[in-house]
């Protein structure tokens, strides 16, 4: 059998096995998931962080809240609320502030005396409804923070600590650290099954010995299967990073971010191979690199050598980590395929 037509025997295989892709419910399901994700990462962002952060809705939210505002017209306090996207209605008294919030005319009632140079006590009304009275209380937390600091400055109080501008730290970190990684890293996932379940089923219905009898190796076999389980994983890693970016998610280090998804695509995808190679039934097979996956993933997080903690660090462009870090993935990859390989010839002589 010449080069020639191993290369060709190749990539007809992996022309065949993504073609199948498109018959695998499973498969396809997941990638649907990672597109919902990828797509609207920015609206799924707000509503997964209120679970990760609830104080982040205030920063996120654009709610149009109406509250009753009972107080001095003049005060500062109005400006801050409307700052913050509130439709604020004054009233001359709480009497007919609680009769337009029993009517559903405003969401809240903010009572804010004038201030005569002491302490100032306020007053907040909230709906009886416990969650929908959470968000209000988290969107009106800001102004009213703001508002402490601007009595402050009218007292002559000097707070020294630094207003940070821009999101929330525990933002920067969900987004960075778990959105990320889970969309840049599911498609190895899927790559992995997407290896047992193509050779496992040549196994279990005898069709392996078929392909091997034609002139093609058991090496083409399984490297075609790893293959198009790449092709995929990589262009959906691709993907997803340019929905990211039009959802305006900064990404730092794009290359190295591409090249970290498809090390650990292959990472995973070739132990997967080996695994079915070793107990080749499907349900065993994939019980097996289920668990290799969970304790490997967990095990990751003990060392500073984390495929998630890199990937983070590539993605805030940390002057600390770059192509050296991802070399050393690129190192794990070729041990996996050594094994495999010594797994092949094993397999090979049965």
């Amino acid at each position: 059998m010449t080069l020639g037509n191993s290369a060709n025997g190749f990539l007809v295989m992996v022309r065949k096995e993504l073609r199948s892709v498109a018959h695998e419910r499973t498969i396809l399901i997941a990638i649907v998931i990672q597109l919902f994700i990828a797509s609207f990462s920015s609206a799924l962002l707000v509503g997964l962080l209120s679970l990760y952060d609830p104080e982040s809705i205030s920063a996120f939210t654009r709610v149009r809240l109406g509250v009753g505002f009972v107080g001095a017209p003049t005060s500062p306090l109005i400006l801050l609320l409307r700052d913050q996207n509130i439709r604020v209605t004054p009233f001359a008294d709480l009497q007919n502030a609680e009769t337009a919030f029993q009517q559903n005319r405003i969401d809240s009632i903010v009572v804010a005396p004038d201030d005569r140079g002491g302490p100032v006590e306020m007053q907040l009304y909230l709906p009886s409804v416990e969650a929908r009275a959470s968000v209000i209380l988290m969107v009106l937390q800001d102004p009213l923070k703001r508002y402490e600091n601007v009595l402050r400055t009218q007292r002559g109080i000097t707070v020294r600590y630094t207003d940070l501008q821009g999101l929330p730290p525990t933002t920067f970190e969900f987004l960075y650290s778990i959105i990320l990684p889970v969309l840049m890293f599911f498609p190895a996932f899927v790559a992995g099954s997407m290896v047992v379940d193509s050779l496992s089923e040549e196994m279990e219905n005898n069709t392996l010995e078929t392909l091997l009898s034609a002139p093609v190796s058991l090496n083409t076999v399984v490297g075609s299967k790893i293959a198009a389980a790449l092709v995929l994983a990589g262009v959906q890693c691709a993907a997803w990073l340019v929905l990211l970016r039009l959802n305006h998610i900064e990404v730092q280090n794009l290359g190295l971010v591409w090249v970290l998804g498809a090390i650990v695509a292959g990472i995973i995808a070739v132990t997967s191979a080996f695994v079915t190679l070793i107990f080749k039934d499907r349900e065993r097979s994939q019980f097996v690199y289920a668990l290799l996956l969970l304790v490997a993933t967990s095990a990751s997080y003990l060392l500073d050598l984390s495929p998630i903690r890199t990937m983070t660090r590539l993605a805030i462009g940390d002057a600390f980590t770059g192509a050296a870090n991802v070399a050393l993935f690129l190192g794990v990859l070729g041990v996996t395929i050594v094994v495999l390989l010594a797994g092949i010839r094993r397999a090979a002589k049965q």
